[in-house]
């Protein structure tokens, strides 16, 4: 049954193949490890860090698992192949850590539940869709999460050094807020007398130093200074209390959003997993004090929680078995039996639709790859990436043209100079007529747009029920005609002001095999030739009839050519994906 679990976490891997902001650092640094080993000046953290330093122990982790297979593909030369299969690798590599650990688990439930437990509660979790979307994604969380699972199994197997073990080096090296819920089953076991305080407190101060010493000498080679980068997080997130700055939550909302969406219908058999089991409370406790705890910090996410599912899973597989196998002894139980198969339906229904809405999610994975595909991958290209499409699935991953420039410039102003040394442009964008795009409206044409998830619509006429909305987001630009500011032999007549900023963030790329710097040379002569040949063709362009189209002057007040973009209807928590 543990291979059905792998085949569910495949289908959300393939399905959401792209990654978001929050993931950006640790895939980031994976890639960094596979293409650029020990060669840390070219590190993507080099160039942009973050608000805070984040630990390089998990991708050093993951990477080290892969590294057989990056070995075989570099010794067979597929390097040179599409770098976004590497992507796919390190997800997968990471989703198989965390579901081995989940079937340690789950073989502690049936030694101590019994089997027909342990089935329910993998049938459970493949049913709910936040767990199995999450376990393959590189979040500071999911790196912790194997960890986390293998201390509730030494938990269960009442084995505490394992348990204590464990527990330090999640929360010493990945998530600070892990001393709450790892802390609180710690604590429990010393209540109960299984274990000394004595004794806990030897195990856990040796197992910290240790973690200590690890991601301090891990991290400060790669910062390149002395770091402990979840003590900066801790202090940045709890102590000075700015996570707050990503966005606020009210204080239930754990409880009445996170966990439902989480565990969908099976919800509503906790209560009766507590009552049908008295061991199950232990379990319940440490899970409940956790979520009530994070409800204090006002940054509130699913993925913060998502350690307790588990937890909760358990108590309601108890109560699923319980009810199954006294089915033929009554009406009542049969009744009860039907619901328990009918919500089974209902969760993996409701994890069909939030998969089939976060795969419209990721425009700017999509945008990048359209991009590879429109445009000739001999053609000389430097393109710029706007804020949205960086942040919503462009990676070092989806940079798979070593011939061509990926420019992430931050804060440029649109139609200002700074755009002059671009060839085509990803840019956020409601419609064509957006105040952004109108600076590009003489000089660009669209080579495509990309929608993105805008809201689900319900209309109890049709069947099914509700249409999922997309809304365009990201506008795909190539330049057709050579600004004045560029001198015909295709040096640039840049502000001041933007030249500094394009060297500041400028790098050297090597381009078939010679070192050529951005700013000593701002237009490839293949794109200022092209555009010599646009100028004297530029009366005919509006005749061409292809996906590309110049950008129209904003429509009169009497055509309706605006687009909705109202996310009031929007009934999907979309950041949770």
């Amino acid at each position: 049954m543990m291979d059905y679990l792998f085949l569910v976490g495949a289908i959300h891997l393939f399905a959401c193949p792209f990654t978001k902001v929050e993931e950006s650092f640790n895939l980031q640094a994976m890639h960094d490890m596979i293409f650029h080993k020990w060669n840390l000046t070219e590190y993507d953290h080099s160039e942009f860090p973050g608000v805070v330093p984040r630990t390089f122990v998990g991708p050093l982790a993951v990477t080290f698992i892969l590294s057989p297979v990056t070995t075989l593909f570099e010794m067979a030369n597929i390097f040179s192949t599409n770098k976004f299969v590497f992507q796919y690798l390190v997800r997968a590599t990471l989703g198989c850590c965390v579901l081995l650990c989940f079937k340690l688990l789950q073989k502690s439930v049936k030694d101590i539940f019994g089997e027909g437990v342990a089935l329910w509660f993998l049938v459970l979790t493949a049913s709910q869709y936040h767990f199995m979307f999450y376990l393959s994604r590189p979040l500071p969380n999911i790196m912790a999460l194997p960890l986390v699972l293998l201390a509730v199994t030494y938990w269960l197997k009442q084995d505490h050094v394992y348990l204590i073990s464990y527990s330090a080096v999640a929360v010493i090296i990945f998530r600070f807020e892990l001393a709450i819920f790892l802390g609180i089953i710690i604590l429990s076991e010393i209540i109960y007398g299984h274990i000394s305080f004595m004794r806990a407190l030897k195990i856990g101060v040796i197992s910290s130093l240790c973690a200590l010493l690890i991601t301090f000498t891990v991290d400060s080679v790669f910062w390149n200074k002395p770091i402990w980068p979840e003590g900066e997080v801790f202090w940045f997130n709890a102590i000075m209390n700015k996570s707050s700055e990503w966005g606020t939550s009210p204080f239930l909302w754990y409880w009445y959003s996170a966990l439902p969406r989480a565990l969908g219908a099976s919800i509503t058999l906790i209560p009766a997993g507590i009552i049908g089991e008295k061991r199950t409370k232990s379990l319940i406790f440490p899970a409940a004090i956790f979520v009530f705890m994070l409800s204090f910090l006002p940054h509130k996410e699913l993925r913060f929680i998502i350690y307790t599912f588990p937890l909760f899973n358990i108590s309601i597989a108890v109560a699923c078995n319980k009810v199954w196998i006294n089915r033929h002894k009554s009406m009542t139980r049969w009744a009860a039996s039907v619901y328990i198969v009918l919500h089974i339906i209902i969760n993996v229904i409701l994890s069909c639709i939030l998969l089939r809405v976060a795969s419209d999610n990721y425009p700017g994975g999509v945008a990048i790859s359209r991009l590879h595909r429109l445009v000739s991958p001999e053609n000389q290209v430097h393109v710029y990436i706007d804020n949205l499409p960086a942040q919503t699935g462009v990676s070092r991953f989806t940079e798979i043209n070593k011939n061509w420039i990926y420019n992430k410039t931050e804060n440029l102003t649109p139609g200002s100079t700074d755009f002059l040394i671009f060839s085509h442009l990803l840019l956020e964008a409601k419609s064509k007529y957006s105040p952004n795009l109108k600076p590009f409206s003489h000089s660009h044409e669209i080579l495509d747009v990309v929608d993105g998830f805008s809201h689900i619509h319900f209309n109890y006429n049709s069947f099914p029920p509700f249409r999922i909305k997309s809304k365009p987001m990201i506008f795909i630009l190539k330049k057709i005609i050579l600004p004045k500011n560029i001198t015909e032999n295709g040096t640039s007549t840049l502000s001041e002001s933007a030249s500094k900023e394009v060297k500041k963030k400028s790098i050297t790329k090597k381009i078939t095999n010679v070192d050529i710097n951005i700013t000593d040379n701002l237009v490839p002569k293949e794109i200022v030739d092209s555009s010599k040949e646009n100028l004297v063709s530029a009366k005919n362009i509006n005749k061409e009839v292809n996906i590309a189209k110049p950008l129209d002057d904003e429509p009169k007040d009497s055509e309706n050519k605006t687009f909705s973009n109202n996310n009031s209807e929007a009934l999907i928590d979309v950041k949770e994906m």
